[in-house]
């Protein structure tokens, strides 16, 4: 009986792969219902505690799906207005945003993820099937909104509705993967293909990415904290706007919960409005740190009341410009974290050319990000004065790029000259480099030391310098001009003891003389190396592989027999194998 329910049922490939498809779709569904429901038990618990509804549970109901489709960035529309004119309403309450995100995301996640005894879709297959069935639903939705107070514009179900949607199922599919980073397809470009196949490219494109993502945090939190200086600056109107709104404690209830999904649009405001090309209030007011010009159409609301005054500025406006300078040092910090890492000698380090490029990669992912983050936190709430409102993300997003670049480029320079400064202090551990290497702080030298040179049990000691003054770099002489190490002539004296000669002909018994190491051969066609190598494929093969060992090429074992020393013995002699086959010595 145990056997009976561990075991599952043998079913053909076509099938359990159809029923596989079918769980993540259902997976998808399951997931756009459950927020779907969530904001609908909370407009409905709005509805009943109101003394005064305006419409039946039908009318909550529609509205609670207009508000979710609103949540996926698509666009509503009232029809309902005292000019008898359709207003729209474009303003994506950025708070909604992370529920239906997550809850695609999840799905994704799980119909792609792998489990013991059963079997998955592949990962094109449970992203297609999870996003199908989101979709569904939210067709489903904006069918059902359409005779409500709110309409969704159906333009705004394929974008950006469904490329929300897609993104985030990607994402959770991707999670389920590892997050690998695996080669790009075959029509890319074969030099992009072989850059991101180096490890040195993504630790760098890792770095740029992080310290993008810090830059645009610091950013948004230093807008956040703009408005809230300037909110406790107006409590008072603040306070007054939303008693305004609503007499009786459900009314407050609603609108407070609508302030709140609202703050990261009011710290995305923030952002741009430190950035220099603020937002607009109207379609004929703006709000630079500068002043307010022109004359704004402001609607009563208890986050508008941290607008500025009209006017020219103040002192105090002028300190906003302080958020984007913080913002791009926090960028310059993170970078030069890795440029110049407290844990590593300073042979590792960055080259000052691989900061700058790394740093301004890195401005140019913040400069990219805010422009998105901004676009979606604006957008219209009428169609006359109010058509525009909010941040302008085509000036937004390259003020950020400006100021990360111009102010995290040098920052980066500077802080990687300090990180690198003289000996003394105890997180630069100079101690931990090799003896006698030079610090020349360049990406080719750390890519020598990271590539063995370090690594090895050889004493590294430099030349003494040539006659120009430019000390001789030991693991490349060909950078000096200088001639390679088999040039070398051996002394007589070297020759005895079995070793080179010193450079230049200089005795052992020279003052000035340091000896010179030789880098370690390659092992790779060393006996012992050979021999795992092919335990290795036989293990591997299944039996497919012959039981005789591996043969040497003729060219290798002639190479071995005169690297042996003069004196050594040679190796008997095997008797052959029935089929004449001899024994590799």
């Amino acid at each position: 009986m145990t056997q009976m329910t561990e075991r599952s049922p043998m079913l053909p490939p076509e099938r359990t792969r159809t029923l596989a498809l079918a769980s993540a779709f259902l997976r998808g569904v399951a997931a756009a219902g459950l927020g779907l429901g969530s904001l609908a038990v909370l407009v409905t618990v709005l509805w009943i505690s109101s003394p005064y509804p305006d419409s039946g549970p039908g009318g909550a109901l529609r509205a609670a799906a207009a508000v979710w489709l609103l949540a996926h960035g698509a666009e509503l529309v009232r029809p309902d207005t005292l000019s008898g004119i359709p207003a729209p309403v474009g303003v994506v309450p950025l708070l909604l945003v992370a529920g239906p995100v997550w809850l695609a995301h999840r799905a994704a996640r799980d119909a792609a993820e792998p489990e013991e005894g059963r079997r998955r879709p592949s990962q094109a297959g449970a992203f297609c099937a999870v996003t199908a069935g989101y979709l569904l639903v939210a067709a489903g939705a904006a069918a059902y909104a359409r005779d409500g107070s709110l309409r969704v514009v159906p333009d705004t179900l394929a974008f950006p509705v469904a490329l929300v949607v897609a993104g985030a199922a990607a994402a959770g599919v991707w999670t389920a993967a590892g997050r690998p980073f695996g080669p790009l397809p075959s029509w890319s470009p074969l030099v992009l293909q072989e850059a991101v196949a180096r490890t040195l490219f993504r630790d760098r494109a890792e770095a740029a990415c992080r310290a993008a993502a810090v830059g645009a945090a610091v950013l948004i939190g230093g807008g956040a904290l703009l408005v809230a200086v300037a909110l406790g600056r107006d409590m008072a109107a603040a306070q007054e706007s939303f008693l305004a709104l609503a007499g009786d404690w459900s009314g407050r209830v609603a609108v407070l919960l609508l302030a709140v999904s609202l703050v990261p649009n009011a710290a995305l405001w923030g952002a741009a409005y430190g950035l220099g090309p603020g937002f607009a209030l109207g379609t004929g007011a703006t709000a630079t740190p500068l002043g307010l010009t022109g004359t704004p159409a402001v609607p009563h609301f208890p986050l508008l009341a941290a607008a500025p005054d009209q006017g020219p500025a103040t002192p105090l406006n002028w300190a906003a410009l302080a958020v984007p300078a913080v913002a791009a040092l926090a960028l310059a910090w993170c970078v030069v974290r890795r440029a110049a890492p407290a844990d590593a000698p300073r042979a590792q380090a960055w080259s000052p050319r691989e900061t700058v490029l790394v740093t301004g990669l890195a401005a140019l992912g913040c400069g990219a990000g805010t422009a998105l983050l901004t676009a979606v936190a604006g957008g219209p709430l009428g169609s006359g004065a109010l058509a525009a409102f909010g941040p302008v993300w085509w000036l937004a997003g390259p003020a950020a790029l400006g100021w990360m670049a111009g102010i995290g480029v040098p920052a980066a320079l500077l802080l990687r000259l300090w990180r690198l400064r003289e000996r003394g202090w105890a997180w630069r551990r100079d101690a931990d480099a090799p003896e006698g290497t030079e610090d020349t702080g360049g990406a080719e030298d750390a890519e020598d030391v990271r590539g063995g040179t370090a690594g090895n049990d050889v004493d590294a000691v430099p030349e003494a310098p040539e006659e120009t003054g430019k000390p001789r770099r030991w693991w490349a002489p060909w950078r000096t001009g200088e001639p390679s190490d088999s040039t070398v002539q051996e002394s007589p004296a070297g020759a005895a003891a079995g070793g080179p000669a010193p450079p230049g002909g200089a005795p052992e018994d020279d003052p000035g003389f340091e000896p010179y190491d030789f880098l370690p051969t390659d092992p790779w066609h060393e006996k012992e190396t050979r021999e795992a190598r092919w335990a290795s494929l036989k293990r591997g093969s299944g039996g497919l592989m012959a039981d005789f060992p591996a043969r040497i090429p003729a060219a290798l074992r002639s190479e071995e027999t005169s690297e042996q020393p003069a004196d050594a013995k040679p190796a008997e002699a095997k008797p052959a194998d029935a089929d004449g086959r001899g024994a590799t010595p």
